[in-house]
């Protein structure tokens, strides 16, 4: 086997730093500067092999079937141009429909980065239903509206350093889950010393969502938060490269997305 096959992510990782450490910038933010997006949580899970040619014929088309039957996924595409007066066409044309094609294969490498059983990351989709100011004024952070979002932020340990990152603004808060999620309304927040039920609070969001009173997967839940450090929202930490996700909560691994957070929010150096 290839032991390009078994690299792990880290080993890839110490691969770019060592043959591109000219560039002086990290994997994830060169791979989002060439590719356009960014550089997938997990490398090197699977492969696929893709031929480009301007001809094809039946011996091919017999070695790609033959590939296929052993489970690996392989075809091949070709490019037509035409011109029709002053438009022109770009045409594609597989030699096997895709859907007979075998899935990627998984690789067995450690393919993510290790973690180091403290750091997570939390989305924090601030609109009307949910406000910044309300979650850095009393502490805490929360998800709803559909079980997709609340199950992930169940999850969160109590004890646990936790990320919050607003999409499209960057990451604004760091601190320590003290408590597990509850749903909003029986939600209590210590304020100032004091312990307060939360819808009681003066708060900016309304912490629901429509329908939730009939339909309890819509419930937002909250997890208390005491906070470390924290930002406004237009200064939200945010730089090419740096690991988010459309989770509510999820382990966050990424050495070089940490390596930043640590250093603007004051933080010592990651395990």
């Amino acid at each position: 086997m290839d032991p390009g096959s078994r690299l792990s992510h880290t080993a890839i990782l110490d691969l770019y730093a060592d043959y591109r450490s000219d560039l002086g910038v990290s994997f994830e933010a060169a791979f989002e500067d060439r590719f356009g997006m960014p550089a997938p949580e997990a490398l090197n899970m699977g492969h696929r092999l893709t031929i480009v040619a301007t001809e094809l014929d039946p011996a091919t088309e017999r070695i790609l079937e033959y590939l296929n039957s052993f489970g690996v996924p392989a075809n091949a595409v070709s490019f037509r141009y035409y011109a029709d007066g002053d438009a022109r066409y770009l045409a594609r044309s597989w030699l096997l429909d895709e859907s007979r094609t075998a899935p990627a294969t998984t690789g067995k490498a450690a393919a993510r980065e290790p973690w180091n059983g403290r750091d997570w990351y939390a989305s924090f989709g601030a609109d009307t239903v949910r406000s910044w100011k309300d979650a850095r004024t009393y502490g805490f952070i929360s998800a709803g509206g559909g079980s997709w979002f609340t199950r992930t932020l169940q999850r969160l340990p109590v004890g646990a350093q936790v990320f919050a990152y607003i999409p499209g603004e960057g990451y604004v808060g760091v601190g320590e889950v003290t408590g597990p999620a509850t749903p909003f309304v029986d939600a209590r927040i210590k304020f100032e010393g004091v312990d307060h039920k939360m819808s009681e609070l003066e708060l900016e969001g309304t912490y629901l969502h429509h329908g939730d009173d009939s339909n309890s997967n819509l419930t937002e839940y909250v997890v208390p938060v005491r906070w470390i450090r924290t930002r406004d929202r237009d200064k939200g930490v945010k730089r090419p490269g740096m690991f988010a996700n459309q989770n509510s909560a999820c382990k966050l691994r990424n050495s070089a997305t940490l390596e930043v957070l640590n250093q603007e929010f004051g933080l010592g150096a990651t395990d």
